[in-house]
This record gives structure tokens, C-alpha cells and sequence, in this order.
């Protein structure tokens, strides 16, 4: 099955998944829109994740080489091996920079904090292990944040792009999809969660048609890398407040 099938097919199910029962009561249908929502802002990056991009290059995998690499793995070229590469990808780069970065970025949103939203975006730039991927995560967020230009009342957001298109922040896709988060109010845990279940599943489908796996071996993978992932996100959240209540302290 061609990658661009496998994506659709993996939607459409999704699609089906959350929709809501026609006859649903008011509250569960302010719940069911809530999903929906938060859906959506996990997937504008979920499927096209920086790195997700390299997986499923039209070379194969070897761009994949230069971040194999970086995290001192060998070249991916089965599903143990990308099974492999994933979980090293979660373990260094996922839970210690991309879901704290969401975190940090919500927490200065909803504090209206836009110095502290830029300090954050620039302190990625000088993070070694994203420098690899550093021009694809820039563009994805920039163009996210074309796509919220008009919401002109938010001034967190207006400001903070204004910092980007100054050159001041280079608009990492992490920072912004954090602000995202907090513009819509969406849940945090929810959408930190959301973004590794995306992420991880943009890679595993992007990687499909190269090493030729099944929509079984997918969902098997995907389950697999993702078991975790809940008691990951609420230590992330935890770590986060506790430096959130001790910053208040000070």
C-alpha cells in the first residue's frame, strides 16, 4: 500500500473513531467537540514532523543517517530497527526537549509572558540534539503561525510572531504548537499526549512503504512505542510544575 494510502486509510479510521453519536446529550457533546479540537491541533503536526520528513524521503532512509547518528544508533532498515530508532527518539529527544518546550511554551501563553515565549525559542536554537532538524521545525511552525495570523485579539500570539518575522525568534514548531494549545484551551496533559501519539504515529507511517510494512505491523509498532507514553507526559507535567512553583517562589 503506497504511504499516501496508508495515511488516509489511518485518518479515515481515526475519523471514525471520534465521531459523535447523533443523539449524544449536551455535556458529552461539548466533550466530543473538546476532542475534536484538540485532534486537530496534534495532527497539523503529528503527520509531518521534521524528522518524519526524513523517514520517508524519497531516498529510503539514509537521510535518516545523520540523526541515527546523533543518537549513536545504526541506520534504520527494518521495523525492529525503527522500532529502535523511536525509542531512543523518545527517550532523548521527546520527554527531555519537545514535551517540556509544549509545556513551557503553554505556561508562558497563558501568562502572556511573549519575552519569555522568545528566551525559550532562542534556548532551543542552542540545543545540540535539535540542531539536526532545526530548518524543517522552524518551517512547520512558521507556517502555523501564518495559519493563526488571524486571531489578531490574541497578543501573546501577534507579538510573538512579530518576533519571528523580526528575526528576534525563529519559531520552533514545539514553541508554537505549546501557544496553540493554550489559545484554544486545550487540555495540557491532552495535548502533550496527543503530540507523541502523533508524532510517533507520522513516523511509523512515513517509514511504512520504505520498509514495506502492514497496516498490522503499524498499529503492533505504534502500540508498542506508545504503552508508555501516559505516565511519561504526567512525570513531564509533573517536573514542570514543581520548576513552575519554584520559579514562583523566588
Amino acid at each position: 500500500m503506497e504511504r499516501g494510502q496508508l495515511v488516509r486509510a489511518n485518518r479515515a479510521a481515526t475519523v471514525r473513531e471520534r465521531r459523535p453519536a447523533v443523539s449524544a446529550p449536551p455535556s458529552k457533546r461539548m466533550v466530543t467537540q473538546t476532542q475534536l479540537a484538540l485532534n486537530d491541533a496534534a495532527e497539523w503536526l503529528g503527520d509531518w514532523h521534521p524528522l518524519a520528513e526524513q523517514l520517508g524521503s524519497a531516498d529510503g532512509l539514509v537521510p535518516l543517517g545523520s540523526v541515527s547518528s546523533l543518537l549513536s544508533l545504526p541506520p534504520v532498515h527494518d521495523s525492529a530497527s525503527l522500532c529502535r530508532f523511536l525509542l531512543a527518539y523518545q527517550q532523548e529527544i521527546l520527554l527531555p526537549l519537545e514535551l517540556p518546550a509544549i509545556q513551557t511554551a503553554h505556561q508562558h501563553t497563558v501568562c502572556r509572558g511573549v519575552r519569555e515565549l522568545v528566551t525559550l525559542d532562542q534556548q532551543l536554537a542552542n540545543e545540540p540534539r535539535l540542531s539536526r532538524f532545526a530548518s524543517p521545525s522552524q518551517r512547520v511552525g512558521q507556517t502555523q503561525l501564518q495559519k493563526l495570523r488571524p486571531l489578531r485579539d490574541e497578543r501573546t500570539l501577534q507579538r510573538y510572531r512579530q518576533a519571528v518575522e523580526q528575526g528576534v525568534a525563529l519559531g520552533w514548531h514545539t514553541v508554537v504548537y505549546g501557544l496553540t494549545l493554550a489559545i484554544y484551551s486545550l487540555p495540557l496533559r491532552q495535548g502533550l499526549l496527543g503530540y507523541a501519539h502523533q508524532t510517533t504515529r507520522g513516523f511509523i507511517y512515513s517509514a511504512a512503504r520504505s520498509l514495506r510494512l502492514s497496516e498490522h505491523d503499524c498499529r503492533d509498532l505504534f502500540n508498542e512505542l506508545c504503552s508508555a507514553l501516559p505516565e511519561a507526559v504526567e512525570g513531564v507535567v509533573a517536573a514542570g510544575q514543581s520548576a513552575e512553583s519554584d520559579g514562583a517562589g523566588v
